[in-house]
């Protein structure tokens, strides 16, 4: 019978009908896939996903190992140069306190010389005090008379001044004026001119000497003719 022809009494067959839905039913609803069956081509694509990110990680793993790796090698280098520089900082710093070390020495060295020096100062001090003070009890009886013009006393110094100091102070001394010496200090003027050279005399009495001393002090400048003169001790320098 002809393929095209023998669909109505086929239809009719109750066994072809079911048959015929149930073609119909699986094409419309394909049955469900079991989630253990692996799918197509599985076996290629994943093994090309594997691959390709695995190789893309390492790459980059070695690339990042090595940048790693020169920063240490720089880090190393850097730590040396450090550890050198540190090293001779170090030197410096031992030749530093060796020279203070040193000055510090120095230093109580001087401290030493200079309290000795103190000591001997303040020695030299009391020295002077003591030699001042001997010089002026060796001229207590000493007086220093200024203002006697060039030549007036002559060629005799003693007795023009055992003369002219009563007269001068209008003290009547008892016993006489008596002098140990006396002298103009320094050399003779050849011209005359300027002020006249002081008079030291030396009494041999020291009550004499304080009596002209305080008779001067209270009356101030003598009168010798238009000259003024005046009387004061005889201290050290």
């Amino acid at each position: 019978m002809p393929r095209g022809k023998a669909t109505g009494k086929t239809l009719g067959n109750p066994a072809c009908q079911l048959l015929f839905s149930e073609a119909l039913c699986q094409k419309k609803h394909p049955p469900a896939k079991d989630p253990k069956d692996p799918p197509p081509h599985s076996h290629t694509t994943t093994g090309n996903m594997e691959e390709g990110p695995q190789g893309v990680s390492m790459d980059r793993i070695l690339h990042e190992t090595s940048a790693v790796g020169r920063k240490l090698e720089g880090m190393d280098s850097a730590m040396m140069a450090l550890t050198a520089e540190t090293r001779s900082m170090r030197l410096e710093i031992a030749g530093f306190q060796s020279q203070i070390s040193g000055l510090d020495q120095r230093v109580t060295t001087v401290e030493t010389q200079v309290a000795s020096w103190m000591d001997n100062g303040q020695e030299l001090m009391h020295l002077r005090s003591k030699l001042t003070d001997l010089e002026d009890r060796s001229r207590r009886n000493n007086i220093c008379l200024m203002g006697f013009p060039e030549g007036i006393e002559g060629t005799d110094l003693f007795s023009y001044l055992w003369d002219t100091l009563p007269k001068l102070t209008d003290i009547t001394f008892d016993p006489p004026l008596e002098f140990e010496r006396v002298n103009r200090l320094g050399p003779k003027k050849q011209d005359g001119k300027g002020y006249p050279r002081p008079i030291i005399a030396c009494l041999l009495h020291h009550g004499q000497a304080r009596q002209l001393l305080q008779t001067a002090r209270a009356q101030g400048p003598l009168k010798l003719a238009t000259t003024e003169i005046r009387l004061s001790a005889d201290f050290s320098k």
